[in-house]
């Protein structure tokens, strides 16, 4: 995992993958913009029917509130269905930089599809956390029960939806489902350390491209296990 995140973090500057970057983390910050610019009217017409007076001040600052908020607990959710979009692009040139052969025999994910698994994969990553946050809260007591709650759910989440972004250009449906179900020990070790990605300043903007790319590592290099293993039997 150490290797599939120092090639990814390399390749973080190949125009390719930069663009992506570029292109997730603007339309990231669009969603959080129209989220604050749609709390402010909304408060604002709510407080004028209600009172009688314009409360532009107030609304400003509530909205400011709710997109600070909002930016601190969902961000990781919505650039990681953002990214989802966009994800083809990264493992694509993942594997023309490395691995040549695949990238031959790859299928290309249409953007329909690309675009329902991200949505997929933020929908569990907040329902999930919504779930599990009278656990965190009931943790918080032990001092590192909720950190490592939180890195052991998000890692399972996180691990089966990047992982899902590489294999759907290689398999299809049934062996997909046969790829999660002998690899659980490696996406689950792939999904920690996107989840670490995402709490460490600075790294976490580029955390849903870099886990895109370190996914496309990981894929590969457990599938030439694979196949060695095969092989040697």
């Amino acid at each position: 995992m150490i290797r599939a995140f120092l090639l990814s973090l390399r390749q973080l500057t190949d125009p390719p993958v930069l663009r992506v970057f570029v292109k997730s983390m603007a339309v990231t910050l669009l969603v959080f913009a129209l989220l604050g610019i749609g709390t402010w009217w909304g408060t604002q017409a709510a407080l004028a029917a209600w009172l009688g007076w314009d409360a532009d001040g107030v609304a400003a600052a509530f909205a400011l509130f709710v997109t600070v908020l909002a930016l601190w607990l969902l961000f990781r959710a919505v650039a990681i269905a953002v990214v989802g979009v966009f994800a083809d692009e990264v493992v694509e040139a993942v594997e023309a930089r490395h691995y040549p052969d695949a990238l031959k025999t790859a299928r290309p994910v249409p953007l329909a599809r690309s675009l329902a698994m991200g949505l997929r994969s933020a929908g569990r990553v907040v329902l999930v956390n919504l779930l599990m946050l009278p656990l965190y809260i009931a943790l918080l007591v032990t001092g590192i029960g909720t950190a490592a709650a939180f890195f052991i759910v998000n890692g399972w989440l996180l691990g089966r939806d990047l992982g899902d972004m590489v294999a759907a250009r290689h398999m299809d449906a049934a062996a997909m489902r046969g790829w999660r179900a002998t690899t659980k020990g490696g996406r689950f070790a792939l999904g920690l350390a996107n989840t670490g990605l995402f709490v460490v300043p600075v790294l976490n903007i580029a955390a849903p491209v870099l886990g895109a790319a370190m996914a496309t590592h990981y894929f590969h290099g457990a599938r030439a296990t694979s196949m060695l293993d095969k092989g040697r039997a």
